[in-house]
């Protein structure tokens, strides 16, 4: 099996989420685009898509 390096960016979700939704007639707030984020994050991790890796800087 290959592994890929994959980064994940919760605020790059949330814009996704943000530019979809206006095609479709929605205006989120900032605060339900966060929680659609998180909530696709979270889904990813349990699907064992991703795993979270936290980088100390």
């Amino acid at each position: 099996m290959k592994e890929i390096e994959v980064i994940i960016d919760t605020d790059e979700i949330a814009e996704f989420f943000y530019q979809e939704l206006l095609k479709r007639g929605y205006v989120p707030s900032d605060e339900e685009l966060d929680d659609l984020a998180d909530i696709t994050f979270d889904y990813l991790l349990e699907k064992c898509i991703i795993d979270e890796e936290i980088n100390e800087d």
